[in-house]
């Protein structure tokens, strides 16, 4: 939920107070771009809640999410497909998230027709205001971790409701990473890192088009499959004779260590760093392969350090994990 304004938001404005007579009306957050004298503000409403989950945890927890991708049924030949009566309304159920509460309860395919008693429309919305209408999603947003909603869904042409609890779902590449440093492995000079929409965002403004499509694609579309999944790329190649024809395969996504699939950035550290063979293998996306003797590695990797100034092979996080260890 935003309201859009005729005032201009410059860079820097973002998360000003936008005050209408002597009351704050909301919170700055974003222009659109190509328009003059066209803003958008965080509403009092989300405000309220944002500030509510702060007090209550002590920290900023997300906004809760049934962890479903939904399509509208406007098309009459689609609800007759799905068995829908004439009286009926809902979105069919694409997506679901396999670390939502909902992925054990509903199924792809299932029609919504209620959201805590209140109708979905074949669009998508629900009633706001006066003769207005949101997306049911701003419904969802507005509960607090942990409740629970009674979902109305028609299922094989036959209605049932569910009791489904709500999260805030992370999605398998982060969108935000204000509050933390960005992690690294350094190994032979392969630069590793998790994939990050800022990351992305570094290729401009027009980053939607510019950055690797396919990188881009996964950011915005896949789902996580496992709790603490990351997308790890091979971001860029510090060069070495060590590493030598290695930077053509810079930005690709890294599938395997040594026939292991990784999880995330701290289980590759892991795998290289407890390699017990003479060489090591990478699998990349698009079939591309790493080889590497390890221990030429090893060496090569604090020369490569010292002849770039870097202080450490990993990022902190991974360095007291290690100690840990």
């Amino acid at each position: 939920m935003a309201i859009q304004i005729d005032a201009a938001i410059n860079p820097g404005n973002s998360g000003g107070p936008a005050i209408m007579g002597n009351k704050v009306a909301g919170v700055a957050f974003q222009n659109l771009s190509g328009a003059e004298n066209i803003g958008y503000i965080i509403p009092v409403p989300v405000i309220k809640h944002f500030i509510a989950g702060i007090e209550e945890s002590g920290k900023y927890m997300g906004f809760c999410s049934m962890g479903l991708s939904c399509q509208p049924t406007e098309n009459v030949q689609l609800r007759n497909h799905f068995k829908m009566q004439p009286h009926m309304t809902g979105v069919l159920v694409s997506k679901i998230n396999p670390l939502s509460d909902a992925y054990g309860v509903l199924k792809k395919d299932d029609i919504i027709l209620e959201f805590d008693g209140v109708p979905i429309a074949n669009d998508g919305t629900v009633p706001f205001r006066n003769r207005e209408r949101i997306t049911f999603d701003h419904l969802v947003s507005m509960k607090k971790p942990n409740e629970t909603a009674l979902v109305k869904v028609l299922r094989n042409g036959e209605e049932h409701a569910f009791t489904i609890t709500l999260q805030p779902l992370q999605p398998l590449v982060p969108v935000h990473q204000f509050d933390k440093l960005p992690s690294y492995y350094i190994f032979a000079g392969l630069v590793f890192v998790p994939l990050t929409q800022p990351y992305l965002h570094e290729y401009g403004e027009d980053w939607y088009n510019t950055s690797p499509r396919r990188l881009c694609e996964r950011a915005l579309r896949e789902l996580p499959k496992r709790a603490g999944e990351q997308l790890v790329i091979l971001s860029q190649v510090l060069m070495d004779d060590i590493n030598a024809g290695y930077e053509r395969l810079a930005e690709l996504q890294v599938k395997k260590v040594n026939g292991i699939e990784i999880k995330n950035l701290k289980h590759l550290c892991q795998l290289v760093e407890n390699c017990s063979r003479e060489s090591l293998r990478i699998d990349l996306d698009d079939d591309r392969v790493v080889a590497l003797n390890y221990e030429s590695a090893r060496i090569a990797t604090s020369r490569i350090l010292e002849r770039h100034r870097i202080p450490s092979r990993m990022s902190i996080d991974l360095l007291s994990e290690q100690n840990s260890l």
